[in-house]
């Protein structure tokens, strides 16, 4: 079990706000106390001097064609529409406008669930001394929760972000971040965050 004590020190923290774009924050209905919560979080990140990054997912066109049959985004290839709504490049796969990232943040687009497996998230975090990720992320059945598993083999510290994190089935987001997740990582809320914090 974490230890629920955890401190966190900036140097070595990095909040990873994952897929809070435009197509995904748009399918949540009352996102907007979503989005007042992550931007709170960033901002007392910022303050600390703690690192903030950014996962987007995303396709290319070769990377559209690349998508064998057995995944479960082929759908998304298969369909016109779908590659529309998913290119790397369109309005829907962009960071949401109430969330601002900076040129001096850590930035990634993925093509699969998880942040880390296509993306160098790893090597830019390795590079800041990164050991702490907190996580905020849609959903939490997807993203949260490949990136926790990942994260978890990759010999982080974890810290979830309950409500910064969202599922469109409020009782699977429930029981991961109430039964599942605690058992490899600290899940805390954003207003107990600052908690954590090495003050020193």
């Amino acid at each position: 079990m974490p230890d629920r004590t955890t401190t966190l020190d900036p140097n070595r923290t990095a909040l990873l706000v994952m897929d809070y774009q435009n197509g995904i924050v748009g399918q949540l209905p009352g996102s907007g106390a979503l989005l007042d919560r992550v931007s709170t979080v960033i901002d007392d990140v910022r303050g600390r001097g703690a690192h903030v990054g950014w996962v987007r997912v995303g396709f290319e066109d070769a990377e559209f064609e690349a998508i064998p049959e057995t995944s479960m985004f082929a759908p998304y290839a298969a369909s016109a529409e779908h590659r529309a709504v998913m290119r790397a490049d369109g309005p829907a796969t962009q960071i949401h406008p109430k969330l601002a990232p900076r040129p001096e943040d850590v930035q990634v687009r993925k093509i699969r669930v998880g942040a880390f497996t296509t993306t160098d998230l790893g090597q830019q975090l390795e590079k800041r001394g990164i050991t702490t990720l907190v996580l905020a992320g849609i959903s939490t059945s997807g993203v949260v929760l490949s990136t926790v598993r990942e994260a978890m083999d990759r010999d982080y510290r974890i810290v979830v972000l309950r409500d910064a994190c969202a599922d469109r089935d409020q009782a699977t987001h429930d029981f991961l971040t109430g039964t599942l997740f605690p058992r490899t990582a600290t899940v805390v809320d954003v207003a107990e965050l600052s908690g954590h914090w090495d003050v020193q």
